[in-house]
């Protein structure tokens, strides 16, 4: 089969939300696809998409992910998009992505992975701890709560959600003194300013995916299929092949602090996993070490291990 690849006057369409990290993942994308087949720009068409996430209201009255809805919260408008025809290829940032994908979509191209780490943001103190008692933090996050209680049990942590321009705004304007992006999404917009400090995964472990760029299609388009093929990572995909499979096993949601990592080390894997309780009372940490190959196994075995040491009713708290 010839491949037809896009063209200024047919262009494939790119769907994204409308944030400018979310742009300039989008942009990625299209850039890596225009070099890989020698095409022009005009080639692609990227289609701006609302998701329930982004609602303005919402993100300024701080109103926390798990009362709007669980899954797929950045994702499902654009999705329903796709399947609809009116994109052909959805870009998303693969942290906020559902372990299962709607029927007739298929997500089977990453990106190359960017830094995994978080970044502690304050314009007065450099990490968690040199932050004096009772300082307020804020985050959107209920891992990065969750693990700042259990490390800071003195702290008081305030709801802090937007876009990265909007929540170092909310610093910029004493709302809270210090808060939590991804090193990957400043990396990205070589956004050089921002008073970070990157955090260790050992002092805290990121979100599962974080980093990493995940890009949609529907499962009888050859095209795309064929395009995205080119421009797959493949460690990228073992990694996450492991830490989906922890956060699945877990069946983990906007209302669920769990956290994991997957690094490759030649034909070696490693995986480490978190599960905490919301108020960061109760930690269950742990590793596995195995054959590349064996990731998937590797991460449901591991969150096996988390849920035999954690107990029933440790997540109690989940909306149903």
């Amino acid at each position: 089969m010839t491949l037809r690849l896009p063209s200024p006057a047919a262009p494939l369409k790119i769907g994204t939300r409308g944030s400018p990290l979310a742009l300039a993942q989008a942009h990625e994308t299209r850039d890596r696809l225009a070099a890989a087949f020698h095409l022009p720009g005009d080639a692609f068409e990227i289609v701006v998409i609302k998701t329930t996430g982004d609602d303005r209201s919402m993100i300024a009255a701080d109103r926390p992910l798990k009362e709007i809805g669980n899954k797929g919260l950045f994702t499902k408008e654009i999705e329903e998009a796709m399947i609809a025809g009116r994109i052909d290829i959805a870009v998303h940032s693969m942290k906020d992505m559902p372990t299962e994908q709607p029927a007739g979509l298929v997500l089977d191209c990453y990106l190359p992975r960017e830094d995994t780490r978080d970044a502690f943001i304050s314009p007065h103190v450099d990490t968690i701890h040199a932050l004096p008692t009772g300082a307020v933090v804020g985050t959107s996050s209920l891992r990065r709560r969750a693990q700042l209680l259990n490390r800071r049990a003195d702290l008081r942590v305030v709801e802090f959600r937007g876009n990265v321009q909007t929540r170092l705004k909310k610093l910029h304007d004493d709302v809270a003194q210090a808060t939590f992006l991804a090193m990957a999404g400043l990396n990205r917009m070589n956004m050089t300013d921002v008073p970070k400090t990157p955090i260790a995964p050992e002092d805290m472990l990121p979100a599962i995916a974080q980093g990493a760029i995940g890009i949609e299609r529907r499962a009888d388009d050859d095209t795309a299929a064929e395009m995205l093929a080119a421009i797959h990572d493949t460690p990228t995909a073992l990694r996450l092949a492991a830490e989906r499979s922890f956060l699945a096993r877990l069946d983990g949601s906007c209302d669920t602090p769990i956290a994991g990592l997957a690094e490759l080390d030649g034909g070696t894997l490693r995986l480490r996993g978190e599960i905490l309780r919301p108020d960061g009372s109760q930690s269950h940490a742990g590793e596995r070490n195995g054959p590349v190959a064996d990731g998937a196994a590797m991460g449901s075995d591991l969150a096996d291990e988390l849920l035999g040491h954690a107990g029933p009713g440790f997540f109690d708290w989940r909306v149903a």
